[in-house]
C-alpha cells in the first residue's frame, strides 16, 4: 500500500504563453521557507499543463515559450532537501498545445462539436483529446519522458482521465468496423469504455517504465463505485472535492464513504480558493480549512489542499499562511488518524454502482441518503452491489436500485442472516414494473396518479413539531397492505393541479381522510417507503421528511455505534486505531452562510456559495459509544485532557464540554 503523507499541496500551473517571465521568481530559500511554515509535507509539482506546455526542457512536447529554466527540476530538488515530496502532474485529457498542432486528434461529441471547454474557435477554454486517436502513443511519450528525466519523482498525477462518447473519423470508423453502432448512445458508451481501459493500460505503463512501484492516481474529479475494475492501475485514491468549487460540503464525506472500503490509501482535495480551481487573487478564510482538513481526518483520509502558482513561480505568501493554520492541526493530530479504520454498521447501495451514467452519478436518492446520515451523525458506508453486505446491521436501497435474481439472493441471504433492508421508490421493483422482488407485506398497483401527495406516519415516526399530514413533492406507488405493519397513510389532494382545475398558489390541500394507501409498510426486517423519499429530501430539504426519515432508519437500526448530541449540521465518526487498542470519536460542527448569487458573466458563481468563516463553538456535546468492553480512560486529544465516563451494558457514555470546529476524543481500551 502506497503510504500518503498527511499535509499536501496540490499546485496548480496553467499558465498561458502570452505571460512573460514564467518562472523568473522563482527563489529556492523562498520556496523552502514558506513550505516549512505552513507545514507542508508533499507537494504536487507540473510537467505539463492543460495547456499543453512542459515546465522543464523536453524532446517530446514543447517547453513554455516564455520559461528559460528547469523549472519542475528546480521545484524538486528545493523539496527533497527539506523532505518534502513531490509527485509530478501531466494532463491527460486535455492538451491545448497538441489540439493545435494535430486537431483530427480533438474529441468531437454526437452533435458535431468539439468537446471540452470550448467547443468553438471563438470561444476561450481547454481542448478535450480523444485517447482512440494517435494523441495516446503522443502522451504515453510525454510520461516516460517525464518519468526518465525525474527518476526522483514520488507519484505521476495524470488529470482529466475519461473519455467521452466520441465520434471523430477515428472513432466512427473504429465503431463500425467493430460491430457498434454509432448512432446507439450505449453503444458509443461501450466502444469509449473499451478506448478507456487502453488509456489506462498503456498511461499506467508508462509511469511505471522506470520504477515498477511508482505510486500513481488517474483523476477525473469523482471517485465513484463503477471504478473497482479499475483501481488495479491506481496506487492510492485522491478525493477532488472543493466544497465551493461546485461540489459541495456533502460530496466528499459520500465519497470518501465508498472510498474507504478499496483498502487504499485516499486523501481528500479540497482549494485555497473563495471559488474553485484557477482562481488568482482568492482566498478561503483560514477557519474553512480548519474544518475541511478535520472533516478529512474524521473519514480516514490524509490532506490535500490546492493552490494556483503565480506564472513567476513564486508563492504566495498569504496563501501558504491560511495552509499552515490548518496543516498546523493537522500535525498535531496525525498520531490518532495513521492506520485507523473505519466503524460502520449501515450500507447504502447506490445507483453510481450499476452505471456510471451522468443520471447515475448525480442521482438525487444516492445524495439524499448520504445526507440525511451524515446529519443524523449515523456510520455508513457506499456500496458497489458486488460488494460483501456483512457486518452491515441495515442496507438502504434508496428510490431507484435496480435488482436482478443474484442480487435478490444476495438480500435475502443477508435478511436470514439478521439484516435490516430499508427499501424506497422503485428499488427493487421487477423490471416489468408489476410488483417487487421482494416480500415487503403489500402490493403494488403501479405509479400513483397525484403529485404532490401528504404523508401521514405513524405517532413514532411523525416530525417532532407536526403531527398532522405533511406535504411531499413527489409522486408515490400505490400500495395496498397485505400481511404488513402499516407505517405511515397516503392522503391525497383534491385533485391535481392543471389547466382545469387549481386551488391557491400551488398544490391542492390535503382531504380529511386518508386514501387507502399505506405510504410505508414493514413486514420483518424490511421497511419499504411508497415515496422516492431520500430524493425528494436532497431536492427540496424539508425538516419534516428530514424526520420522519431519521425516525424511520433509527426505529430498524436500535441503538447506534455512536450517539451524540449534535445538532443537524455536526457530523460525527467512530474510528478505531487496532495497534493502540482504541477508538476515535471525531465530532465537527462549523455554521455555513449562503452568499453570492447568480453571476452569468462567471460560470463558477452560478449557485450561490456556502462559506465558512467563523468558527462557532459548540457546548455540552453528549456522546454514547458502543465499546464491548473495559475503558481505561477517555482523553480529549491532542490536548490529552482527560473526561469523567460511565460505562454500562457494553457503552461508554461522556461529555465533551467545547466543540471548535473539530474535536477528536480517544477511548483508550482493556
Amino acid at each position: 500500500m502506497n503510504r500518503l503523507r498527511f499535509r499536501q499541496v496540490h499546485l496548480d500551473a496553467h499558465t498561458s504563453e502570452f505571460i512573460p517571465g514564467v518562472g523568473s521568481g522563482f527563489d529556492k530559500r523562498q520556496w523552502q521557507e514558506t513550505l516549512q511554515r505552513a507545514m507542508v509535507d508533499s507537494i504536487t509539482c507540473f510537467s505539463c499543463c492543460h495547456h499543453g506546455w512542459s515546465y522543464h526542457p523536453t524532446a517530446v512536447g514543447c517547453r513554455h515559450p516564455q520559461l528559460t529554466t528547469n523549472l519542475l527540476r528546480l521545484q524538486m530538488d528545493a523539496c527533497h532537501e527539506i523532505g518534502v515530496n513531490v509527485p509530478i502532474y501531466l494532463t491527460a485529457g486535455l492538451n491545448n498545445y497538441a489540439a493545435a498542432q494535430h486537431p483530427e486528434w480533438r474529441e468531437i461529441t454526437a452533435d458535431g462539436q468539439y468537446a471540452g471547454w470550448a467547443s468553438g474557435p471563438l470561444q476561450p477554454g481547454f481542448h478535450k483529446m480523444c485517447f482512440n486517436t494517435p494523441y495516446l502513443d503522443y502522451l504515453v511519450r510525454l510520461i516516460e519522458e517525464a518519468v526518465t528525466m525525474f527518476p526522483d519523482a514520488d507519484g505521476v498525477f495524470l488529470d482529466i482521465t475519461h473519455q467521452g462518447e466520441c465520434c471523430c473519423p477515428k472513432c466512427m470508423a473504429d465503431m463500425l468496423a467493430g460491430g457498434y453502432d454509432p448512432s446507439d448512445p450505449s453503444d458509443r458508451r461501450l466502444f469509449a469504455a473499451g478506448i478507456l481501459e487502453r488509456y489506462f493500460a498503456r498511461s499506467t505503463a508508462a509511469a511505471r517504465s522506470r520504477n515498477s512501484q511508482m505510486p500513481i492516481f488517474h483523476n477525473s474529479g469523482h471517485v465513484s463505485p463503477t471504478w473497482l475494475p479499475k483501481l488495479r492501475y491506481f496506487s492510492h485514491l485522491e478525493l477532488e472535492s472543493l466544497p465551493t468549487g461546485g461540489w459541495g460540503d456533502d460530496h466528499f464525506p459520500q465519497t470518501a464513504a465508498f472510498a474507504a472500503l478499496t483498502g487504499m490509501d485516499y486523501l481528500g482535495m479540497t482549494g485555497k480558493f473563495h471559488s474553485s480551481w484557477g482562481e488568482f487573487g482568492g482566498f478561503k478564510h483560514p477557519n474553512a480549512l480548519r474544518y475541511e482538513c478535520g472533516a478529512m481526518l474524521a473519514v480516514g483520509a490524509r490532506c490535500s489542499i490546492g493552490d494556483q502558482l503565480h506564472p513567476t513561480a513564486r508563492l504566495n505568501e498569504s496563501t501558504y499562511e491560511l495552509i499552515g493554520a490548518a496543516y498546523r492541526e493537522v500535525a498535531a493530530k496525525e498520531p490518532w488518524c495513521a492506520d485507523s479504520q473505519k466503524c460502520s454498521e449501515v450500507g447504502v447501495l447506490t445507483l453510481e454502482g450499476f452505471s456510471d451514467s451522468i443520471r447515475a452519478l448525480n442521482a438525487p436518492g444516492d445524495i439524499g441518503a448520504g445526507r440525511l446520515l451524515l446529519e443524523a451523525q449515523l456510520q455508513f458506508d457506499i456500496l458497489a452491489p458486488s460488494m460483501n453486505f456483512d457486518g452491515y446491521r441495515l442496507l438502504i436501497l434508496p428510490d431507484e436500485i435496480p435488482v436482478d435474481e443474484t442480487l435478490r439472493a444476495r438480500l435475502n441471504s443477508y435478511l436470514a442472516r439478521g439484516g435490516k433492508l430499508l427499501l424506497s421508490g422503485d428499488s427493487v421493483l421487477r423490471e416489468d414494473g408489476n410488483g417487487f422482488w421482494l416480500d415487503i407485506g403489500a402490493k403494488d398497483g403501479g405509479p400513483g396518479e397525484f403529485n404532490p401527495t401528504y404523508l401521514w406516519p405513524e405517532q413514532a415516526l411523525q416530525p417532532d413539531f407536526c403531527h398532522e399530514p405533511f406535504v411531499v413533492y413527489g409522486a408515490a406507488r400505490q400500495l395496498h397492505l397485505t400481511d404488513g405493519e402499516e407505517l405511515s397513510r397516503i392522503v391525497e389532494p383534491y385533485f391535481n393541479r392543471d389547466y382545469r382545475h387549481f386551488s391557491s398558489h400551488q398544490h391542492t390541500p390535503n382531504r380529511l381522510e386518508a386514501s387507502g394507501l399505506s405510504g410505508a409498510v414493514r413486514k420483518g426486517n424490511v421497511v419499504y417507503l411508497a415515496h422516492k423519499l431520500f430524493g425528494i429530501y436532497r431536492q427540496v430539504g424539508a425538516v419534516t421528511i428530514r424526520q420522519h426519515l431519521t425516525k424511520v432508519v433509527r426505529q430498524l437500526l436500535g441503538e447506534a455505534l455512536l450517539e451524540t448530541s449534535l445538532p443537524s449540521l455536526g457530523r460525527a465518526t467512530l474510528r478505531r486505531q487496532p495497534a493502540e487498542n482504541r477508538l476515535i470519536v471525531h465530532l465537527l460542527y462549523a455554521d455555513r452562510a449562503i452568499r453570492g448569487g447568480s453571476a452569468p458573466d462567471n460560470p463558477c458563481f452560478a449557485d450561490p456559495v456556502e462559506v465558512i468563516e467563523e468558527l462557532l463553538p459548540v457546548f455540552g456535546i453528549d456522546c454514547s459509544v458502543a465499546v464491548g468492553g473495559p475503558v481505561r480512560a477517555v482523553r480529549l486529544v491532542p490536548e490529552k485532557r482527560e473526561l469523567p465516563f460511565e460505562c454500562s451494558a457494553g457503552r461508554c457514555r461522556f461529555t465533551v464540554p467545547k466543540i471548535l470546529g473539530h474535536q477528536m476524543i480517544a477511548i483508550e481500551l482493556g
